[in-house]
């Protein structure tokens, strides 16, 4: 294999080291730089119509477990989820996929991150055809079951399992925050490596960009989300919006949300914590958040429950109020893992427990 000759590890600017790689591996670069700022007066946001949905002592399994499900607001903005696909179980080669972490659709292909426990931070991106599988006329459970040994002799299933593309493992971390850069066509997702759910090993920060061919890392940035007292070891859920902006969320304590937007580029990452905080979480587990280019929103999403704010108020010191925060409440005690947006704004929920992505019956909620 032809090696790079970078003299060394290459000191850049932005204070980056780029570590010396071999053709076709990931590149990796180390900020050295601060990649955080916090602003000096924070101030609050009584949210009071987002209601704290607290983890079930146990999720509920899908009603339907091979079949369609419905999940339907009964507070709030109301939406209606319905079930598209029954994701594969067992997954290829009989791997455990009951478990999937976060979700992605950009134009005709849906991406799903699997990262099973027992790999212990390891994982997978499969990517679903979702115009072959319309063509195909592809049940959820004919995709539930393409992986099983039955499946093997159909031929439809065959024709499903050719519109599926499975990716190769890597350090997926905890995996849930597979997102796409709608300015620059990229994927990245944090590389949050857990000792435990939600319990970071490291004090970097480590952000992935996903090819989205091969369906593995091709560049890796690490750093200190560091500002003061305030660190935050990296983020565990990911969105960007039409201008290239990123996002995350966090829950620092029971009750307050922290809402941070920044930069990604290929040798600097930037992030600072936005100057209103959300009083009124909505709930126990920072799932997912996503954008809607439909109409400019940002979705934060725990189980049941899901707050959503205009990303255009978050700008500069913020002139979010809490008329522009609106919540959709349900009580199915589903795990909510993941929630994206395509192009045209129709929402796609990933469940778990047994594993389904459901689409939404509104553009905008």
């Amino acid at each position: 294999m032809r090696r790079i000759n970078l003299l060394g590890a290459l000191i850049l600017s932005f204070g980056m080291v780029a570590t010396p790689v071999t053709a076709n591996a990931m590149v990796q670069v180390r900020q050295s730089s601060a990649a955080l700022a916090t602003p000096k007066n924070l101030t609050s946001i009584d949210d009071s119509q987002v209601h704290f949905v607290p983890v079930p002592s146990s999720y509920a399994q899908a009603a339907n477990p091979h079949g369609t499900n419905t999940i339907a607001s009964n507070q709030g903005s109301p939406v209606t989820f319905t079930t598209k696909y029954q994701l594969p179980i067992p997954g290829y080669q009989h791997q455990a996929w009951g478990d999937p972490q976060s979700s992605a659709v950009v134009g005709q292909y849906l991406y799903v991150v699997y990262c099973p426990t027992a790999w212990h931070n390891r994982g997978r991106i499969v990517r679903f055809d979702m115009a072959a599988l319309n063509n195909l006329q592809a049940t959820p459970r004919q995709v539930q079951r393409v992986y099983t040994d039955a499946a093997a002799q159909s031929p439809q299933e065959q024709k499903i399992r050719a519109a599926i593309k499975v990716g190769p493992a890597f350090t997926t971390g905890h995996g849930q925050s597979l997102a796409y850069d709608w300015a620059t066509g990229k994927f990245y997702m944090w590389c949050d490596r857990e000792s435990a759910p939600r319990v970071n090993l490291s004090k970097y920060g480590v952000l992935q960009q996903i090819s989205a061919s091969s369906l593995k890392p091709v560049h890796q940035v690490r750093f200190r989300l560091k500002s003061k007292s305030l660190a935050v070891p990296g983020g565990h859920v990911l969105a960007f919006d039409r201008t290239g902006h990123a996002y995350f969320w966090t829950r620092p304590d029971p009750v307050n949300v922290y809402v941070y937007q920044g930069t990604v580029h290929r040798n600097n990452v930037h992030f600072r914590l936005t100057k209103q905080i959300l009083e009124h979480g909505p709930g126990t587990c920072v799932q997912s958040m996503a954008y809607n280019p439909h109409n400019n929103r940002l979705y934060l999403v725990a189980d049941d429950s899901i707050a959503s704010l205009p990303v255009a108020k978050l700008a500069g010191n913020g002139s979010l109020t809490a008329a522009d925060v609106t919540w959709t409440g349900f009580a199915s005690t589903r795990e909510f893992e993941g929630l994206t947006f395509g192009n045209d704004g129709q929402a796609y929920l990933m469940s778990n427990h047994n594993p389904e992505i459901l689409v939404g019956n509104s553009l905008n909620w």
